[in-house]
């Protein structure tokens, strides 16, 4: 089964006495991973790279996801990859990646992991995670709510998560985002992306 394109977006608090990431409860309708804890995310639609947004992803941004990818892979599917972060938290979440709640920001998204679903799933995903703070895109946190995607949406601490049930994927790209921030609090766009396979 080839895996399907996907994206998440961790978003990120850093008005806390600590940065904490968004997280939600996975319904148990969900086919994928039911009834545990992840970050706002999903499937690419066949419509997200004719999305406008309001500014453009940051070029270091674009040249990472260019990398180990196939020949007809493109500046357009880098960019709907972006959207598709944007509008999944949108979806999941209520929460606007812009000032205004119109076009979608992208120019403050990192690029920061990639994790291909192993052989032997019932669904498979090559999901792109981005990251950004919400501060930068002036976002109204007073939106936040749950949909039916996700539950139970709660800032969790990055340097000591709740006791919460994660997937290992999630648990490994939550202790790389630790590692990043440690090293750099302010995520640069040329911040290393982690790459998991089944390969």
């Amino acid at each position: 089964m080839k895996p399907k394109d996907a994206a998440t977006l961790l978003l990120l608090d850093r008005d806390k006495e600590r940065p904490a990431v968004l997280m939600g409860k996975r319904s148990s309708k969900h086919a994928f991973m039911p009834n545990v804890f992840v970050f706002p995310g999903g499937r690419k639609d066949s419509s997200d790279w004719r999305v406008k947004s309001d500014t453009r992803l940051n070029e270091a941004v674009v040249s990472k996801l260019m990398e180990r990818t196939h020949s007809r892979f493109s500046h357009a599917t880098a960019h709907s990859l972006a959207i598709a972060a944007a509008r999944e938290l949108h979806e999941e979440t209520s929460l606007h990646l812009s000032k205004n709640g119109e076009l979608f920001d992208l120019s403050h998204l990192r690029y920061i992991a990639r994790a291909i679903t192993p052989l032997g799933q019932n669904r498979r995903y090559d999901t792109r995670f981005f990251t950004c703070f919400c501060d930068e895109v002036e976002m109204d946190l007073s939106t936040l709510k749950d949909s039916n995607e996700l539950t139970e949406l709660q800032w969790v601490d990055v340097q000591s998560p709740q006791n919460l049930d994660f997937p290992d994927i999630t648990a490994r790209i939550l202790n790389h985002l630790r590692h990043s921030l440690n090293e750099d609090r302010t995520l640069p766009h040329t911040t290393k992306t982690l790459h998991i396979s089944n390969k």
